[in-house]
């Protein structure tokens, strides 16, 4: 070969629809082990809470802690994706999340099963903001509908597929700890695949400064947000008292100190020009509410299935089927309109409404409900948030430049984790509070004058309950979880509401790799995926350095 300067490019190299599936196929096998750690057990939680001991308090603590780390790697995921090679980030997303979910099968108390819930949370916000970030890469705005569907039916198949195995592993010999373990194999799949399929050059070029006070700044905030919120919300204080007072002014002092340190860092975490995008700052407010709606009702309906209606760990797993049919036939049907119609706001419009209807119907349900009818309100609410979730993050990404994707699309991915760690923490509380206070107005009912059955902290295990006080406990649980689906309406009202202000922009018919040797023609095309990959054009044997700030 000789050293000659390759030809310009004038029109950018498409990839064949097999090159792109085989791309994506390691991609999709990786968001597939994330949701398998994450969802195995949603089915099997309740049982696992009572098993070590824990209260309703930590019931929801074992799913903000997943939350909250999530929400505050996720925009560090984002800012690593434009700075360094995306391909190695991945499979160290892989490796923390499969590994701290075995280390949690190994919990002998609620805490430390909550720590290594949290630990997975890093790995889980790196690879679901990573996978978003990849497909951006290599598909253009307008194919990305089509292949988003592909990636929303292996979502449920793993969301469906993983409580039922949960479930089923939780009702066998085994028991519930090999929920925990049954990803390991999946992950060393997974990297082998990645490391197979994905051919990413390392992108380099400049020296990156990692915003260290950013970050740092952004997780105080947030983490003292949640535990406000939590802690208050279940009455271990006053809403007005000295530690309302100190958390939310560390939170508030905090998150002004972020924003002032992302006005001049040269590399923020979330650079604040993307608030000047409209079409960004409603998605991250409808991003918010679909978090706090969705994340803060559906974590509590394996309660209400397993200990208001008494079903098992494999029951309730496939009493959930509904919804997550609802995802999947959203995900592929109105992925593929969009794809052939460039037009996406009608869709989200419409899912806005489902969302509402549906909540209003989860809001009714009792200890009597029909399970058709329950399966009805599911199916709806599984539709609306596949309609919403990832078409949000389809819009802002028809929008942003090349070198602001990885931290846009992970800004829109922690503003709708922020919301879920939000509406768990307060839904929880909320439901904390109400069935304990339910239950003990039950038993004093009953002649009981305190708790003395035992149920009114801990998560019940209502088989061995004596029938009157199951009721009593069945009851308030059905109470307290249709209450938080209540609360959760407004949350969807003002998701509407966004969406039905974005303006629609048609979608963009070119990948980032190819708008990259678009505006720059004389690029090869590896140097213009490392341009898409948010770096700048290499010279010849540059290398990427780390440097603190």
């Amino acid at each position: 070969m000789s050293g000659t300067t390759p030809p310009a490019q004038t029109t950018a190299p498409a990839m064949t629809p097999r090159e792109t599936l085989e791309a994506l196929s390691g991609i999709i096998l990786g968001m597939f082990v994330a949701l398998l750690a994450a969802t195995i057990t949603s089915t099997s939680m309740p049982l696992i809470v009572s098993d070590l001991g824990g209260s309703q308090s930590s019931y929801t603590w074992v799913i903000t802690a997943t939350l909250l780390t999530q929400t505050v790697s996720t925009p560090l995921w984002g800012k690593f994706a434009d700075l360094f090679g995306r391909k190695l980030l991945v499979q160290i997303a892989l490796v923390i999340t499969v590994l701290s979910a075995a280390a949690a099968g190994l919990s002998q108390n609620i805490g430390t099963l909550i720590a290594f819930r949290g630990v997975q949370g890093l790995g889980a916000g790196g690879l679901m903001a990573l996978a978003t970030i990849l497909i951006a890469d290599i598909v253009s705005p307008r194919e990305r509908g089509k292949y988003m569907g592909i990636v929303g039916g292996v979502m449920a198949v793993a969301q469906v597929g993983a409580p039922l195995l949960g479930g089923v592993i939780t009702d066998s010999f085994l028991g519930w700890r090999w929920n925990f373990f049954i990803a390991v194999p999946f992950a060393i799949l997974a990297i082998v695949v990645l490391q197979k399929t994905l051919h990413l050059p390392r992108t380099s070029g400049r020296t990156a400064k990692i915003d260290y006070w950013g970050a740092a700044l952004i997780s105080l905030g947030v983490a003292m947000i949640l535990v406000w919120v939590t802690f208050a919300s279940a009455g271990n204080y006053a809403w007005l008292s000295w530690q309302t007072y100190v958390m939310v002014g560390v939170a508030l002092a905090s998150l002004v100190g972020a924003v002032l340190v992302e006005r001049v860092v040269a590399e923020p975490i979330i650079p604040l020009r993307l608030f000047q995008n409209r079409t960004f700052v409603l998605a991250v407010i409808g991003s918010v509410s679909v978090g706090v709606a969705m994340f803060g009702t559906a974590v509590f309906l394996a309660q209400y299935l397993q200990i208001a209606r008494g079903k098992t760990p494999t029951e309730s797993g496939l009493l959930t089927i509904p919804m997550v049919v609802g995802t999947m036939l959203a995900g592929v049907v109105l992925g593929r309109i969009i794809s052939k119609t460039g037009r996406y706001k009608a869709i989200m419009v419409g899912g806005g409404v489902v969302f509402i209807g549906a909540l209003l119907g989860m809001s009714t349900i009792d200890v009597d409900t029909s399970f058709v009818l329950i399966g009805v309100y599911l199916f709806a609410l599984g539709i609306s948030v596949g309609a919403l979730m990832q078409n949000l993050v389809l819009a802002v990404q028809n929008t942003l430049a090349l070198g602001d994707m990885g931290s846009g699309t992970a800004a829109v991915a922690f503003f709708r984790s922020l919301g879920g760690a939000v509406g768990v923490s307060a839904l929880g509380a909320v439901l904390a509070t109400t069935v304990k206070d339910d239950i003990l107005h039950g038993l004093s009912k009953l002649g009981v004058a305190t708790d003395a059955m035992g149920v009114g902290g801990t998560v019940p295990n209502i088989a061995t309950l004596p029938a009157p006080v199951a009721d009593i406990v069945k009851s308030a649980y059905a109470d307290g979880i249709s209450e938080i689906f209540l609360i959760a309406v407004p949350m969807a009202v003002i998701a509407l509401v966004c969406v039905a202000l974005l303006k629609e922009i048609p979608l963009g018919l070119r990948s980032g790799i190819e708008q990259a040797l678009e505006q720059t023609p004389d690029l090869t095309p590896e140097q213009a995926q490392a341009v898409a990959a948010g770096g700048d054009a290499p010279a010849e044997g540059e290398e990427r350095t780390l440097v603190a700030p």
